[in-house]
């Protein structure tokens, strides 16, 4: 299969042109990221409890955009010289053009990580690149390897924190969680060589419930895979998927550096105030960056399922550009807007969900 079934011999003769990958080191972790968008984590003295983290974007029993089947790279793996969210930072693009089989999608990556801080804050941007809308069901392909071991782990989801964790006896402790969305579905199973195949990512992706506990009991180990509610994209409309991942040595620890990974992502990608994000009501958070001079983050929380309009205006109210226009489910959301188009001035971007209406302004310079 693609990536894997390569001679020895061209391996060690052609390995830094076969497999070019980004890599940071905080200080309290290693994040690593491929060229076909494999994510791995390694304690800072390069041992890895990641063996892999990959994006799923499925539309069908068959249509189900995965890295190992479909993956193939638009825009180069890179580490970003000058990041402006982040001590370091990872972007690479990737498309369907390995398979060139539904769904044709985009996946922007970026890893982000800070200096010191165990976590890495990973942002998923989809696009849909079809010609038609696509119902999007958005989720995660995970195969963890403690302290590089496989196998025999147990993968536990803690409610109350909505972390999925992954822990084997004393080794170190792996924490998953979604950030900006609810997940619809969780579901580990004990890996086997062809588990990735659309119809199974497909049936395991739709599981339907959060599976409370998994114990693998063979040396080959968990596979976890994750949903969230399906994402009604337009053709060219995006969606902004953000994932925290953090490690520690015990279980406390994790999720200690978990939380210091939530109080990063609220206070750099949402925009939304503390009191916004728990007080379980509608709320427009400021774009970021603003003033805007390529393009912006705009992020809003629902307290409910409801019709979302998500809309810009210029200084005399002519409509600019509309963001979304769609159902969609309770929870936080977070829209990119290209603003490389529009003229310098003052814009308002005007929420409507429901009966309620919020608007923001913001400043594009050029």
């Amino acid at each position: 299969m693609k990536k894997t079934l390569l001679f020895p011999l061209l391996m060690l003769l052609c390995i830094v042109q076969v497999f070019p990958q980004a890599t940071f080191n905080t200080g309290a972790i290693r994040v690593d990221v491929s060229q076909y968008g494999r994510i791995r984590l390694f304690t800072p003295n390069d041992i890895r409890h990641l063996q892999r983290a990959s994006i799923l974007v499925g539309t069908g029993q068959n249509a189900v955009f995965d890295y190992t089947n479909d993956a193939e790279q638009l825009e180069p793996t890179v580490l970003v010289s000058n990041p402006t969210m982040s001590n370091y930072e990872i972007y690479g693009a990737y498309d369907n053009s390995y398979s060139d089989l539904p769904p044709d999608v985009i996946e922007k990556l970026n890893a982000y990580g800070w200096t010191n801080a165990p976590y890495t804050i990973i942002k998923f941007n989809i696009k849909n690149n079809e010609t038609e809308a696509i119902n999007a069901f958005i989720g995660l392909d995970m195969i963890p390897e403690l302290n590089e071991e496989y196998g025999y782990d147990t993968v536990t989801y803690n409610s109350t924190e909505g972390v999925i964790w992954f822990h084997r006896g004393n080794q170190e402790h792996l924490g998953v969680k979604l950030l900006n969305a609810s997940m619809s579905s969780l579901y580990s199973l004990e890996w086997f060589e062809d588990y990735s195949t659309d119809p199974n990512y497909w049936n395991y992706m739709h599981y339907g419930s959060l599976q409370p506990q998994y114990i693998s009991t063979t040396a080959d180990g968990p596979v976890t895979i994750t949903s969230q509610n399906a994402v009604t994209l337009a053709p060219q409309e995006t969606v902004d998927v953000f994932y925290a991942m953090a490690i520690g040595a015990t279980e406390q620890a994790m999720l200690t550096n978990m939380a210091a990974a939530i109080v990063k992502y609220q206070s750099l990608f949402t925009g939304i105030d503390d009191q916004m994000v728990v007080s379980n009501e509608l709320a427009l958070g400021q774009n970021r960056p603003n003033p805007v001079t390529q393009s912006t983050r705009i992020t809003y929380q629902l307290p409910e399922s409801g019709l979302v309009t998500l809309k810009v205006f210029n200084a005399v109210g002519e409509e600019a550009a509309t963001l979304v226009n769609t159902k969609q489910t309770k929870g936080n959301y977070s829209v990119t807007m290209d603003a490389s188009g529009l003229p310098g001035g003052i814009y308002f971007y005007r929420l409507m969900f429901n009966d309620q209406v919020q608007s923001r302004r913001m400043m594009v310079v050029r």
